[in-house]
């Protein structure tokens, strides 16, 4: 009688987590980037009865006896696949189309980003994070942030006569050169400011884009292209094992893997190894970078709310078991009169 009681409040417990689960999707049905989850159950301990018992020569076998103890969480799983994309026409707004992160950092304001032969990551002064929020501004310095504050970081491109971005500066680099390389060793903060250092003088900025492969391209009062860097993504082997930092934004866990960069823009004239160790091109196993979009919030409304009733009617049930074994036990007690 007991146990069904027990087993009754296992199951309130577990359905009113996978309620809130189902209330934080809905809530967020609208937030940028945001990834819905889910609760799978499993069942609990049991209480053994009998034994099983083999075939005998008078009698066959005997299946065992047992009674279930209730239900727990399995696991929350997140719903990493991608939402849907919508135009802005905001320059400042990007996103993803397919595999990556972008990779923000707090931290001192020259701080870096090293980034090894093998595309890992280390830093010392920087702490980093990844996110798919592409709703980044800039800050009266010019540095390009997220919606937090942190700063987006990338490659610093050269074009063999100027690099940029080189700590506070912003140098102008040809952008219709042939030559275009990024600095394939580390990241550094991405700066979009009002002038760019040209020839000695500051030539003002007019718009600026930002390509399918990151580059962010402006165009100057003169009329010319300039590069001003190109803006870093990241993958990870099993994304569904991030961990949730809020602020739309995840870090590495033990079951993520470690986060890997994707290489730089470089010349074809240019071998990709000669930078730092043997490197690979692993461009193509990422997503396009388009500009003026955002990725919305891959909730389904429909989905969620038959959740809900399954959950709610599940729940009731649940509580219907432990009033049932009370009138029972009542029923029990009365025997005594």
């Amino acid at each position: 009688m007991l146990n069904s009681m027990y087993s009754g409040i296992s199951g309130l417990g577990a359905n009113q987590k996978k309620l809130d689960v189902i209330g934080n999707n809905v809530a967020n049905s609208g937030t940028t980037s945001f990834k819905s989850s889910s609760v799978t159950f499993q069942d609990s301990m049991y209480q053994s009865y009998k034994g099983a018992s083999g075939p005998g020569l008078n009698l066959g076998g005997v299946n065992p006896s047992r009674v279930g103890m209730g239900v727990s969480i399995q696991s929350i799983v997140t719903n990493m696949a991608q939402g849907s994309l919508q135009p802005t026409g905001r320059p400042y707004d990007v996103a993803v189309d397919g595999t990556g992160y972008f990779i923000v950092a707090k931290g001192p304001e020259g701080g870096q980003i090293k980034v090894n032969a093998d595309q890992s990551m280390t830093s010392t002064t920087l702490e980093s994070f990844y996110t798919r929020d592409g709703s980044f501004k800039v800050d009266t310095k010019g540095n390009l942030l997220n919606s937090n504050g942190y700063r987006i970081m990338g490659y610093a491109i050269s074009d063999g006569k100027g690099t940029s971005p080189v700590g506070g500066a912003v140098n102008y680099v040809d952008g219709e050169s042939a030559s275009l390389d990024a600095k394939q060793n580390e990241l550094v903060p991405l700066k979009i400011p009002e002038v760019v250092k040209k020839d000695g003088k500051e030539v003002r900025i007019q718009g600026f884009s930002i390509e399918n492969d990151g580059l962010i391209k402006a165009v100057l009062a003169d009329g010319s292209t300039t590069v001003l860097g190109q803006v870093a993504m990241a993958s990870f082997t099993n994304n569904e094992g991030l961990e949730q930092k809020g602020n739309n934004m995840y870090s590495p866990s033990a079951n993520s893997g470690n986060p890997l960069a994707r290489v730089g823009k470089y010349s074809s004239e240019v071998k990709l190894d000669s930078y730092d160790g043997d490197r690979t091109d692993n461009g193509k196993a990422y997503g396009q970078i388009l500009n003026g979009f955002l990725e919305m919030s891959n909730v389904d409304l429909s989905a969620q709310f038959t959740d809900m009733i399954v959950a709610t009617r599940s729940f009731q049930a649940c509580g219907k078991i432990i009033t049932t074994a009370d009138e029972i036990l009542q029923e029990l007690v009365n025997l005594k009169r």
